[in-house]
């Protein structure tokens, strides 16, 4: 399978996973509170992966190189608990389909400004008019979504 089909089913079902969880999260909130359900999340979260690096072994534990990374990139688990805690609010208000297209148009827009500017590391890729039809198309379809 060719490598570029196999990252982008990989990320539909990362799209998948993020459906799901949004949905979950905001359930655990209507029952526990949004903020504790996101503290519950992350314990679960660091439970599951902590098993996965030091038991199962699957990363490499070389922690040289976790002290290596530049400090912005650790920034990442802090955007983690606003992500958590904003997709388990909005998805109440408006619904699963509407708040995850929103998420989605959120993200090609910060993503595009990323490969624009070449953020970060990434190799640049300059956004055009495809890109921004393309995005404007997404957010007309949030709005639809709203629709009864």
């Amino acid at each position: 399978m060719d490598n570029k089909l196999l990252a982008l089913i990989i990320a539909a079902a990362s799209g998948l996973t993020m459906a799901l969880q949004g949905t979950l999260n905001a359930a655990l909130g209507r029952i526990a509170g949004l903020w504790e359900a996101t503290l519950i999340v992350h314990v679960v979260g660091t439970m599951a992966v902590g098993i996965l690096v030091f038991i199962c072994r699957l990363g490499t534990c070389e922690l040289a190189k976790w002290a290596a990374a530049p400090w912005y990139t650790y920034l990442g688990g802090i955007l983690s608990v606003l992500i958590v805690y904003m997709v388990a609010r909005s998805i109440p208000a408006v619904g699963v389909a509407p708040a995850t297209t929103a998420i989605i148009v959120g993200q090609v827009l910060t993503a595009a400004a990323i490969d624009h500017l070449g953020l970060f590391g990434v190799a640049r890729m300059p956004f055009n008019w495809y890109h921004l039809a393309g995005t404007f198309l997404m957010a007309a379809g949030a709005f639809l979504l709203l629709k009864k």
